[in-house]
């Protein structure tokens, strides 16, 4: 334990911290123009008779379209204000209200970038980065320091390393090691592409992709955090990185991790690489030969009952970050296809699923039982079309839709059932949801496994097994 506060409330450079903080914020500031200018969010939001909702937010509602918009371009300048540290704190804090509740607005828009952004965002609601090379420290200088305690980058690391090595450690599956879901992606992606891209995505090539990323995940993760190895293990992340936002649509989060690996470096490492760039550039070298740094006076020290709070802090969070991404272990069925522990887990890329929906409504009045066959589309966005069928929570939630939509119209005893057929991976599609079962009369939280049919269907095109066939010769 001793040793444990000693790294955490060690003094270090805080400038690690300070071009972590001016990065960070220019990439918020680049997704709030994204999303605010570019992005239909009338789209997403509002050319649908339902948003699907998170449990236990169902309050959450969208503004306008207009309001969405300014509400980006808000967050936006608040987003500059912790990439400059100009009111840091409450552009930070202000900044996560705002994100967290745009992700709230819809499960349907979940990605895993969107959830490490919040994580990231809470964690710099707390850390002091605005200290030093911030307007705030220019403000005030008594808050200004030049050195600060070791735990910011010793938790910011600790959540990165989480993220990195899980992405490994998920991916040792079936599915993954056959090469699937990403020989279905990069196959179509290289259809119309030169002879180079559909070379490199033959079986072989996506061999190489797919165990490539677990080693780069599993070996390189913990190899950033030693001197020797980190800038080779920096290189091989940005090729994969580069190449991750070029062939896939995810965002911000390969620019983000590829730039938050930094904090994995020493504290010193902006200066460090000032006086190499320095050093090797002549004018460089005669334009700032006199810049310094000059001594501002140190971070108190904390007390004693707090160090142990923030060690307790640190250690909770830790303890989340750890455990949740396998609750799915002590859960019954199948994660990839019952969807009951996939979020929030950084189970990235690992599963394609393509699926069929027909919803059957029953209901009766004046004239007697009667039945309608709904098609999904008729009431939700193109999206929404395409991701619910095969996520359990939101068919449910459709099913309740459906329910009070018929109730409206003065139906009494209504019944939803849903007719959906969905393929994993590749595999055929297998009916997905027991047709028995009235969605009306199960609760959100009844375990999945109640009320859908598991998957028995097999790969239709298992590559490893015949890859190993080719090289041996034999039949697998």
């Amino acid at each position: 334990m001793k040793n444990l506060y000693q790294i955490i409330f060690k003094q270090v450079d805080p400038s690690f911290l300070s071009v972590f903080r001016m990065g960070f914020g220019a990439i918020l500031l680049f997704d709030c123009i994204n999303y605010g200018i570019f992005l239909c969010l009338q789209c997403d939001y509002h050319d649908t008779d339902l948003l699907f909702k998170y449990a236990g937010f169902e309050w959450i509602h969208p503004l306008s379209t207009i309001g969405l918009k300014a509400l980006w371009l808000i967050m936006g300048i608040f987003a500059a204000g912790v990439m400059l540290g100009w009111y840091y704190r409450f552009s930070m804090i202000a900044f996560t209200i705002g994100f967290t509740y745009q992700f709230l607005l819809d499960e349907a828009l979940y990605l895993n970038h969107f959830y490490m952004v919040i994580l990231f965002c809470v964690l710099m609601c707390f850390i002091p980065a605005n200290r030093h090379w911030a307007m705030d420290a220019k403000r005030h200088p008594a808050t200004a320091c030049t050195t600060i305690s070791n735990w910011p980058r010793f938790l910011l690391g600790a959540q990165l390393e989480i993220i990195l090595i899980y992405a490994g450690l998920v991916k040792i599956n079936y599915d993954w090691l056959n090469l699937e879901p990403l020989r279905l992606w990069l196959t179509a992606s290289s259809a119309d592409e030169g002879p180079l891209l559909q070379l490199l995505t033959m079986d072989w090539g996506i061999a190489i992709a797919a165990y490539g990323s677990i080693l780069l995940h599993l070996v390189g993760a913990p190899l950033l955090l030693f001197k020797r190895t980190r800038l080779y293990v920096l290189a091989a992340y940005a090729c994969f990185h580069i190449t991750n936002a070029f062939v896939f649509n995810i965002g911000i989060f390969p620019w983000f991790t590829l730039f938050g690996s930094l904090v994995l470096f020493d504290a010193d490492w902006p200066r460090q690489f000032w006086n190499w760039l320095r050093s090797r550039i002549s004018w460089l070298q005669q334009r700032y030969r006199k810049l310094s740094f000059p001594d501002i006076p140190q971070t108190p020290v904390l007390s004693t009952s707090a160090n142990h709070l923030i060690v307790a802090g640190i250690t909770a969070w830790l303890l989340v970050q750890l455990l949740a991404p396998w609750r799915h272990l002590v859960l019954p069925g199948d994660v990839a296809w019952n969807e009951v522990g996939h979020r929030y887990s950084w189970r990235m890329k690992l599963r394609s699923k393509r699926g069929v929906a027909r919803f059957i409504v029953t209901g009766s009045d004046a004239g007697g039982e009667q039945r309608w066959s709904i098609d999904p589309a008729n009431h939700l966005n193109l999206r929404q079309t395409r991701k619910m069928p095969c996520i359990p929570d939101m068919v449910w939630q459709f099913g309740q839709f459906l329910e009070q939509e018929y109730k409206n119209k003065g139906f009494d005893n209504v019944a939803v059932y849903a007719d959906i057929r969905c393929s994993l991976n590749g595999r055929r599609y297998a009916r997905f949801i027991d047709p028995t079962v009235d969605l009306t009369k199960i609760s959100r939280y009844t375990h999945p496994d109640e009320w859908i049919v598991p998957l028995n269907e097999p790969h239709r095109d298992p590559v490893i097994s015949r890859m190993l066939a080719r090289i041996t010769g034999s039949n697998i």
